[in-house]
């Protein structure tokens, strides 16, 4: 298989069917859900589009990594939360519904926010020779591949709900079986230097994956949110969707850089496990809440 073939046509695909799988799962009353989860929406952004990527920026300079890895960690930090951090979120018994928001929303300010801060990372890392003018075909192209499959999929799923629902759990299979088949690629693309990279950014990408849990989880708690909305939201940041940064910088119309793609790579391998920790420590401290002596009601 040349790697033209699969980089200009297999990972738009497969990034495509990812993203109709999540459209296909939501509907205009869950960015109407804003009104009802204000507060919650707003923490959540806020975590999302600024203080992730100036963690993330910190993350790569403490670490050393080099431009090309730093930019593709910073592009890890720019893309949305990714479809799973619903069900890790429903299995942590957290607030769902904010999920299903705080991903749709994101999904649709990505529009802006993800060419923004590549280019700015593109510029801080690489220097201004290497930047990326924020073309109109460029944005057109991240519409193309972030909102066009959502759009398809929440039509969908308005006009033929009996459709959307047979068609849930098949393309759920095949996101599964893209994201390894995008992941393996990704390494094997860079076989050589693979080894070099996990040492390089490995540790870098594992700290910014527990930097976003953190993150989401504690600042809720500040403000004073519910612990479910805070367990929502720390799923949200720190799940990210690893394919859609790896479509982008592996892209020839994008970035069209390999190396690019291994923060996000190693990232979506390491995320699941950290986030199924995460969601058992939750659980278990919500659980030891409920059967403590202080939460038993007092007897008369």
């Amino acid at each position: 298989m040349q790697s033209n073939v699969f980089t200009a046509v297999l990972i738009p695909l497969s990034l495509a069917v990812i993203m109709l799988g999540l459209g296909l799962t939501l509907t205009l009353a869950d960015f109407k859900r804003v009104i009802v989860y204000p507060r919650a929406v707003i923490v959540g952004l806020v975590c999302q589009m600024l203080v992730l990527p100036a963690g993330c920026a910190l993350i790569a300079h403490a670490f050393g990594l080099g431009p090309e890895l730093a930019v593709g960690l910073m592009l890890l930090a720019a893309s949305p939360g990714g479809a799973t951090a619903n069900l890790f979120s429903h299995l942590a018994r957290g607030d769902v519904a904010l999920n299903i928001t705080l991903t749709a929303v994101n999904s649709a300010l990505t529009l802006i926010t993800l060419p923004l801060i590549v280019n700015l990372s593109l510029l801080h890392f690489m220097g201004e020779d290497r930047a990326v003018p924020m073309q109109f075909s460029k944005v057109l192209q991240v519409f193309i591949i972030v909102l066009g499959p959502v759009s398809i999929g929440m039509l969908i799923r308005s006009r033929k709900p009996g459709i959307a629902q047979a068609m849930d759990k098949p393309i759920r299979l095949m996101s599964v079986g893209f994201l390894i088949f995008v992941i393996a690629a990704a390494v094997y693309q860079e076989r050589e230097n693979i080894g070099l990279y996990f040492k390089q950014v490995g540790l870098a990408a594992l700290s910014f994956n527990l930097l976003s849990m953190a993150i989401g989880f504690v600042t809720p708690l500040v403000f004073r949110l519910p612990r479910r909305q805070a367990v929502a939201i720390g799923m949200e940041i720190g799940i990210h969707n690893g394919i859609l940064a790896m479509t982008i910088a592996m892209s020839p119309l994008l970035l069209n850089n390999a190396t690019m793609a291994i923060p996000p790579a190693i990232y979506s391998i390491v995320m699941y496990f950290t986030a199924a920790i995460f969601g058992y420590a939750v659980t278990r401290r919500h659980s030891d809440e409920q059967t403590s002596p202080a939460a038993s009601p007092s007897r008369p």
